[in-house]
């Protein structure tokens, strides 16, 4: 079961709560229909998510083999077998179209074709693309912000559009720079060999500063002035974030620098507890 587990990459699952994004800084969290919708819309694209995990494993299963992470994978390690895996594929996808035909949207259907359109040409060339490869990466955050507002029919403000990308992209870079530092060649990933340590730490950084502006944006222009409370421990987040990553140990995964970070988590923690109660139980 362990297995199958790291093949799904349930751990990845957080990335999706992307989707609440629109539910929950509209305020309308507490709406029993929106919030059943997005439910449904969260495990229908966790599912799918792991669809195209599986898809990249089984075509980069050889090159994984090679990565001092990644070869722990079970399609790499020889753990689950390609047939497995595509049995495991297969059944995700039926519970998916299952969960989707609940909350049917023709929108939503476009958006997570897209996603799996944009991850499998990804897989299959678009990864050795310097530039479209984080482009690439980035677009998934934003597809997922997009599914939670098509699927709530919640507007979303466009400075949490450009917040989601900005952060997407100082992630996406972040990962980059450590992979170079970490894996010190192009065996297990072609691109790398495009990039360079100088170019991934001024994108970095840039995104970094471009995203905490966008969120002060956004904060300001909230309808709750105390919004701007949350601007300094987001700050506060990212700087804890950069810390880690500039580890030499780390590889720059998103998912793997947060569960590796208690404090990390316990100030996702604080940001989210005060953003709930400014949002459903404060005055405006």
């Amino acid at each position: 079961m362990k297995n199958y587990l790291k093949l799904l990459r349930v751990k990845h699952y957080i990335k999706n709560f992307l989707i609440f994004a629109a539910i929950i800084f509209s305020g309308q969290m507490i709406n029993p229909k929106k919030l059943t919708d997005c439910i449904v819309g969260f495990v229908v694209f966790c599912l799918v998510s792991s669809i195209v995990y599986i898809i990249n494993d089984i075509k980069d299963k050889n090159k994984d083999a090679l990565h001092p992470q990644k070869r722990n994978r079970p399609i790499a390690s020889g753990a689950i077998s390609v047939k497995a895996a595509i049995i495991t594929a297969v059944i995700c996808f039926v519970l998916a179209t299952a969960g989707f035909i609940y909350i049917f949207n023709t929108t939503a259907l476009l958006i997570l074709l897209a996603y799996v359109a944009i991850n499998i040409l990804y897989s299959f060339g678009l990864k050795n693309i310097p530039l479209v490869d984080v482009t690439i990466l980035v677009s998934g955050f934003l597809l997922r912000v997009l599914l939670g507002a098509v699927i709530t029919g919640i507007e979303v403000s466009n400075w949490l559009y450009l917040t989601v990308i900005a952060f997407s992209f100082f992630m996406a870079f972040g990962k980059r720079r450590n992979e170079i530092k970490t894996v010190g060649s192009n065996k297990t990933r072609n691109v790398l060999s495009a990039y360079n340590a100088s170019f991934l730490d001024k994108s970095m950084y840039m995104c970094l500063t471009m995203a905490n502006t966008f969120y002060a944006l956004w904060a300001m222009s909230h309808s709750n002035n105390l919004i701007f409370i949350t601007v300094p421990v987001v700050l506060i987040i990212t700087l804890k974030y950069c810390l880690d990553v500039e580890n030499e140990t780390s590889d720059g995964d998103p998912t793997e620098v947060l569960f590796s970070d208690k404090s990390l988590i316990i100030l996702c923690g604080i940001y989210a507890l005060i953003l709930l109660y400014i949002l459903y139980f404060s005055r405006k």
